[in-house]
C-alpha cells in the first residue's frame, strides 16, 4: 500500500507520548509522500523537551524534495516557543501535503491551540502514535487518558492510531504484535481506527498477517553515538 492510501488526509498532525517514535513516523511519512510525487512540507513544532527533532534530518529531507520548517530557523539547537509563519503555508496552500510533528506531551501540544480554528477548516488528521513499551502509555486506560488530554488542549479530534511499538535495536516481531494488541484495545474503547502498524523492512514479512496495513519505515533518527 502507498503512504497516500494509509494517510489519506492532506494535513497529518503527528503526536504521541515522549519516546513513542512520533518524529520517526513524521520523517518517514514525509519521505514516503515525497517519493510518491507529492509536494510535501514538514513542520517541526516539537519545542518542549524534544529528544529527537525532525529538523535534524533537514539535508536528507530537502534532498528528497521535502520543505522543512521549524520553530527556530536561526539556531537549529534552540527550542524557542514560537511558531514559524510558514506554518500558514501548510494550512492555506491546498496543493501541499503537510506533516506536523508536534510536542510529545500536552504542554507541547499547546503550540497548536491558537491555530485550531484554521486547522479544523482543513482536511486534517490527528494521528496518535502508540508504543507499548513506554511505561506511561502501555496500559489502555493510560494511553486513552493521554490521548484525550492532547485532544482537550489542541481542540482537535484524533482520527487515527498508529502502532509504532519498538525497542530500538532490540525490536522483534513479537514487540510489534504486542503494540498491535494495545492499539486494538485503545481503538475498541475509543472507536478511533488503527491506521497502520510500522515496521522496518526486515520485519515486514513476519507481521504481514496483521489486520491493518503495515507501513515500512527506515530508522533515520539515531542517537549521536549510533551515527
Amino acid at each position: 500500500m502507498t503512504a497516500q492510501s494509509i494517510f489519506t488526509h492532506r494535513v497529518s498532525i503527528v503526536t504521541g507520548h515522549y519516546g513513542t517514535g512520533k518524529t520517526e513516523l513524521a520523517v518517514n511519512l514525509a519521505l514516503a509522500l515525497a517519493a510518491e510525487g507529492q509536494h510535501v512540507m514538514l513542520a517541526d513544532l516539537d519545542i518542549v523537551n524534544p529528544y529527537f527533532r525532525s529538523r535534524e534530518r533537514r539535508p536528507q529531507l530537502e534532498a528528497a524534495g521535502v520543505s522543512v520548517i521549524s520553530s527556530s530557523q536561526a539556531c537549529s539547537d534552540a527550542d524557542v516557543p514560537a511558531l514559524p509563519a510558514e506554518l500558514l503555508t501548510i494550512l492555506e496552500n491546498r496543493d501541499v501535503r503537510g506533516v506536523l510533528d508536534i510536542g510529545g506531551d500536552p504542554v507541547g501540544a499547546r503550540v497548536l491551540a491558537r491555530f485550531q480554528p484554521k486547522i479544523v477548516q482543513e482536511d486534517y488528521q490527528l494521528i496518535y502514535v502508540l508504543n507499548a513499551n513506554r511505561p506511561e502509555v502501555r496500559a489502555p486506560e493510560d494511553a486513552i487518558s493521554y490521548l484525550r488530554s492532547i485532544e482537550a488542549i489542541t481542540g482537535l479530534t484524533c482520527t487515527g492510531i498508529v502502532n509504532n511499538t519498538h525497542l530500538c535495536g532490540e525490536t522483534t516481531p513479537a514487540q510489534i504484535r504486542k503494540g498491535a494488541a494495545l492499539a486494538e484495545e485503545v481503538s475498541r474503547r475509543t472507536e478511533i481506527p488503527v491506521l497502520c502498524h510500522t515496521a522496518e523492512g526486515r520485519f515486514l514479512q513476519a507481521v504481514s498477517d496483521l489486520r491493518e496495513p503495515v507501513f515500512p519505515i527506515t530508522i533515520n533518527m539515531k542517537k549521536p553515538w549510533e551515527r
